[in-house]
């Protein structure tokens, strides 16, 4: 049977990939979703640009796809790990589509650094980021997000990306606060229309090398960023932000399983400092359909849900294994969703542990050896808040593979599809 590809403008029904009889899909089917980076395009119409070594830079490797100009997608003739060394790889044009699902088996693994776009019409899939202590020392100020939007990026996927060990954010829509005049400038000028799904979220460092010293979080969704969408993903054994909307930002948080959150689950906070002679703006979130299941590093008495600062909340079954849904702090409780992308349908909670489970992370066909871990660990109520990646047996060590592309395989027309 052939493998195929549809590279997605719109979140679950993003990708069928039929392989060895097997059908790995996304959650809900939302074919007519818009707006929240729905309906990013990514590269289509492009040239398709191939990844034919593991090298940081230079011709051939991932950063030289990165950046090129135009539309393209990227695909893979290489398998294994691509060691940053403590730098960033920067996507700043626009109009790309990063199919890691195209590579050999075992896919590609990035270590020692991060991914920061900058631009729109984006759409990664099927890639590992772990950037873990890189040989630095505790406290050092090693501060590193697995995959970060920011300077107002926008129409942004990150979807069936597997992000664990990082030091700051493991994903996070980031950007400026305050750069503009006024509230729609500000929002222009940050992130949003981004969309982060089916993505495993785990594991990010906590007494590690930030500078602050605790420092395990999943995803900060930064001040005044608005239509952000985080749904179907696997968040797993990170002391907070699970994730964390900060002032006057607006999305959603649909379908996530939550497991083993320390210290904070989902929460929100405008802070009065950092907002100082500027007025205040409501933030607005829709929580539906999430699983929380603490474990045994979860603060006993664990807020499901905090909210600091004006906000509007709509809080609709989601559901606590094994403890109690207790919504906490300063926040007008909604009886519609006062922000929700247009067409989007959401599963019952009943469903979203063994889909997310199966579904979520990078190539959930052909799982590498530390997804595999997290994976079994959070079905065995084992997995635990780490405090450096050598304590779940470091960096993964993988021989590079190497076979053609061959377009035959792959869905080129939905690919290249205008």
């Amino acid at each position: 049977m052939k493998s195929k590809i549809y590279l997605i403008t719109f979140v679950f029904c993003c990708l069928f990939i039929h392989l060895k009889a097997q059908n790995f899909s996304s959650i809900p089917n939302n074919t007519a979703v818009s707006g929240f980076g729905f309906n990013t395009r990514g590269g289509a119409g492009g040239e398709i640009v191939k990844v034919t070594n593991l090298n940081k830079s230079g011709e051939g490797s991932l950063a030289a796809a990165l950046e090129k100009e135009g539309p393209r997608i990227v695909v893979f003739e290489v398998a294994g790990i691509i060691d940053l060394e403590k730098s960033v790889l920067q996507i700043q044009n626009p109009n790309i589509t990063i199919a890691g699902q195209t590579a050999p088996h075992p896919g590609i693994t990035i270590i020692k650094g991060g991914i920061s776009i900058r631009t729109h019409e984006v759409i990664i899939q099927h890639i590992r980021v772990r950037p873990g202590e890189a040989g630095q020392k505790k406290n050092s100020g090693w501060e590193i997000d697995g995959i970060a939007t920011t300077q107002g990026a926008f129409n942004v996927i990150i979807d069936h990306c597997s992000v664990t060990w990082a030091t700051d954010e493991n994903i996070s829509p980031s950007g400026p606060r305050f750069e503009g005049e006024n509230i729609e400038e500000w929002r222009k000028n940050t992130s949003h229309k981004i969309l982060i799904s089916n993505c495993i979220i785990a594991e990010g460092l906590s007494k590690s090398t930030h500078s602050k010293g605790e420092h395990s979080k999943g995803s900060l969704v930064h001040d005044n960023t608005t239509e952000i969408a985080i749904v179907g993903n696997l968040y797993a054994s990170n002391m907070r932000r699970n994730p964390f909307f900060k002032g006057g930002s607006q999305g959603i948080v649909v379908n996530n399983y939550i497991f083993n959150p320390g210290g904070a689950i989902i929460h929100y906070n405008l802070s009065p400092q950092e907002w100082k002679g500027h007025e205040w703006v409501t933030g607005k979130m829709s929580v539906v359909g999430n699983v929380i299941e603490p474990g045994k590093d979860s603060r006993k008495g664990i807020s499901t849900g905090h909210f600091r600062g004006p906000v509007e909340v709509f809080w609709q079954d989601n559901t606590v294994l094994s403890g109690t849904n207790k919504l906490s702090g300063d926040h007008t409780l909604m009886e519609q969703k006062p922000v929700w992308p247009i067409g989007f349908s959401v599963q019952s909670s009943e469903s979203v542990k063994d889909l997310v489970t199966k579904n979520a992370g990078a190539r959930p066909w052909s799982r590498d050896e530390i997804d595999s871990r997290i994976i079994e660990q959070v079905k065995n109520g084992s997995n635990r808040i780490i405090n450096s990646e050598n304590e779940v047996g470091g960096y993964p060590t993988i021989q590079a593979v190497f076979k053609t592309f061959n377009p035959d395989e792959w869905d080129l027309e939905k690919m290249l599809k205008k």
